[in-house]
């Protein structure tokens, strides 16, 4: 008996606990896609019909029970399609997201330099954002003190942020 198992072993056919986790990561695969927003979901290619009117049946389903026999569906309807179409788009909607938050967080930190260093952060904003007006982010830096006395920071803060969000728009749209 033993043998016969090495034989298996060794004629490459995945072990039971490979299939086990093959199938749990298509039902994750699933689970991703029943969480996404619709806009989202209608953005990536799902060529089989009945993948896709299960991930819509399962959006509709609020039983806890329920939901985890359809996401268990949904795995199994994943396991006689081609998965990498779905996981490609996954990918790069995720990428794309990890991208966007960079980009805020690079705003932010811009921001925070300008109001903290003033004139020394004026030269990098700049350079980063070449369409940004120097006299317009200089007065922004002279009012901060003014805005944190009357209680109005945050209100300040928002509106700068905005300033730069609204020249890293520009920028990508142009590039």
């Amino acid at each position: 008996m033993s043998d016969e198992w090495a034989d298996e072993s060794e004629q490459g056919a995945p072990s039971k606990s490979e299939r086990k986790r093959q199938m749990h990561a298509l039902q994750q695969l699933g689970e991703r896609l029943v969480a996404l927003p619709q806009a989202e979901l209608d953005a990536i290619n799902i060529e089989d019909e009945r993948l896709r009117e299960a991930v819509d049946q399962a959006r509709r389903i609020k039983a806890r029970g329920g939901l985890r026999r359809q996401l268990q569906f949904i795995g199994k309807l994943m396991r006689s399609i081609d998965s990498s179409t779905i996981e490609a788009a996954l990918k790069a909607r995720d990428q794309q997201h990890g991208n966007s938050v960079q980009r805020l967080h690079q705003i932010e930190s811009a921001r925070d330099k300008l109001l903290s260093d003033g004139d020394n952060a004026l030269g990098e904003i700049l350079s980063a954002w070449p369409s940004a007006e120097p006299a317009l982010l200089r007065q922004w830096h002279r009012q901060y003190p003014r805005e944190v006395k009357k209680g109005n920071e945050r209100a300040h803060r928002r509106k700068l942020f905005r300033y730069l969000a609204g020249l890293d728009e520009e920028d990508s749209v142009t590039d």
